[in-house]
């Protein structure tokens, strides 16, 4: 099979082969344990229920030698830590306190695990919020931009020394969504006009664009450092993402699908369990061969990665990712000349 050297742009199948639709998180983690044993991973939105805590119970049994557990709320950090030692004793877990819709507490945050012995082997932006309604962040923002993306575009980059020291192991795994096909990058109305223009998945879709883009980017950059940096989907998976009415709202999502025409308007996806909701998480953060298609996006296990001619054209090509780097400089008000 033809191999396109372009970061993002890979047409290969060399994991899929081994999974299904059936396969689940812990039997990535039992197949891959060597790249789980001893090493540190730092998992954000972590809460009982969420697909945070899922990924962390299912990493805890290949005995990492740290697990951050990243939260805006670390009660809630607590109990899934609390979790974790009934799954497996000899694991340290370490609470970080992080609200990705302050860049006050995100540099905060930041300025605590660059004080950590330890470097970061993989991290894991999983937090996110979803289709809620309008409203701005304490530094002016829309929610959704601010909390799914920009949160997690300064983190990563304020603690980038810490996850490329740790050589050739480095991930960073951003935790997209189909929900992408939605609609690209805002470039000029990203904050909705003060909710005059607000649709709430319409700003949903437009976050998880800037996921996938903020992945390929980083590869693109830091690909010949060693780092490896992916995006994915977890599917439809029932968590506390689906508060806020947002569950009850999926119908309306697909009407829109069918509005613009998307295939997925005519879907009939099936709720995965816990175990299934967070394989492609345990793919992406452990899988070897993940390394040979950095930047990519995974959608399915079945077909490793999601070909870019099957992608949205708003979430592939360097163009935009640097276009999205840009913004998200400007909005953080911060650059970062990473190479």
């Amino acid at each position: 099979m033809k191999l396109d050297k372009g970061i993002g742009s890979y047409h290969i199948e060399t994991v899929a082969p081994k999974y299904s639709v059936k396969t689940g998180a812990d039997s990535i983690v039992v197949e891959f344990g060597s790249e789980v044993k001893g090493k540190v991973f730092l998992i954000t939105g972590v809460s009982p229920n969420e697909l945070g805590s899922f990924s962390a119970e299912a990493l805890a049994k290949g005995s990492p030698q740290l697990l951050i557990l990243a939260s805006r709320d670390t009660a809630k950090a607590q109990a899934v830590a609390e979790s974790i030692q009934t799954i497996n004793g000899v694991v340290e877990t370490r609470l970080l306190q992080l609200d990705l819709g302050s860049f006050a507490s995100v540099r905060k945050a930041a300025q605590e695990v660059n004080a950590y012995a330890e470097n970061i082997d993989v991290l894991v932006n999983n937090a996110g919020i979803m289709a809620v309604p309008y409203s701005q962040t304490e530094d002016g923002l829309e929610s959704q931009l601010q909390t799914n993306h920009l949160g997690h575009f300064l983190f990563t980059n304020l603690i980038m020394d810490k996850i490329l020291a740790s050589g050739p192991t480095s991930r960073v795994v951003n935790v997209s969504s189909q929900g992408y096909r939605i609609g690209g990058v805002r470039y000029f109305d990203y904050n909705f006009h003060d909710g005059e223009s607000y649709d709430p998945w319409f700003a949903y879709g437009a976050s998880k664009t800037m996921n996938i883009l903020h992945a390929r980017e980083l590869a693109r950059r830091l690909g010949s450092r060693g780092l490896t940096a992916v995006s994915l989907s977890p599917g439809v998976i029932y968590t506390n993402l689906s508060t806020n009415g947002a569950r009850d709202k999926f119908g309306d999502l697909w009407a829109l699908y069918r509005k613009l025409g998307d295939p997925l308007g005519w879907a009939t996806p099936k709720p995965l369990d816990p175990n299934r909701g967070v394989a492609n998480h345990a793919c992406a953060a452990l899988a070897p061969d993940v390394k040979n298609f950095n930047g990519s996006f995974i959608l399915s296990l079945e077909r490793l990665p999601e070909p870019v001619e099957d992608m949205s054209p708003w979430a592939v090509g360097e163009l935009e990712g640097m276009e999205c780097w840009e913004l998200s400089e400007k909005l953080v008000g911060q650059k970062f000349d990473l190479k």
